[in-house]
């Protein structure tokens, strides 16, 4: 890892909680996110996403995340969140980050992953978790050749991504553009409580 990037990775780290020498750049690091469905516990791997990890928990650490919604629901497919807020309108964002698609993690069932526009390099605070293996999603087999990067996984909490995947959805005005219509929003809203960083 290039040591500028571990640099700023062991200060977003340590921003987010992680005190000196509790942890180094390639040591996975273990997130709580709480959601009006439940808790979801998350290992993120700083060693093979170090801008990703480094991004979210960057987010994490001001709080950005709280009382943001699941906002896009695709059962068979992901839950979407971590940039509206209770009232569909997007959050501001840090700039986005480079994509690290490239780093051998896969979109398989669990992952979390970064979720962007069609340009490449545009992730900034919004995830997805893989809800089934999405091989469609990876660098080999993406159509634009770059894929979404995978930086984590979930440890604890399968049951409440299921919860959430299952949620019945409609299609909501988009408060951003007059006109145009959001598919897969949840019916009931979901929102993100808190996010920490527990080890």
């Amino acid at each position: 890892m290039d040591r500028n990037l571990a640099c700023v990775l062991l200060a977003a780290m340590a921003l987010a909680g992680l005190g000196p020498g509790s942890v180094s750049a390639d040591t996975p690091v273990k997130v709580e996110m709480v959601t009006t469905e439940g808790a979801i516990v998350l290992e993120l791997y700083p060693d093979k996403a170090p801008k990703s990890v480094a991004n979210f928990l960057t987010y994490v650490e001001s709080g950005h995340y709280t009382g943001t919604l699941f906002h896009r629901v695709i059962d068979g497919f992901m839950i979407q969140g971590g940039g509206m807020d209770a009232d569909m309108n997007e959050k501001p964002t840090k700039p986005p980050i480079r994509n690290e698609a490239g780093n051998q993690l896969t979109n398989d069932k669990y992952t979390i992953a970064m979720a962007r526009t069609g340009e490449p390099h545009s992730a900034t605070s919004q995830f997805f978790i893989n809800t089934a293996d999405n091989n469609s999603l990876n660098r080999a087999e993406a159509q634009d050749g770059f894929g979404y990067a995978v930086f984590g996984k979930v440890v604890s909490g399968q049951a409440v991504v299921d919860k959430i995947e299952k949620t019945p959805t409609k299609v909501a005005p988009n408060p951003k553009a007059a006109g145009v219509l959001m598919d897969d929003v949840p019916v009931k809203p979901i929102s993100i409580t808190s996010v920490r960083v527990i080890e």
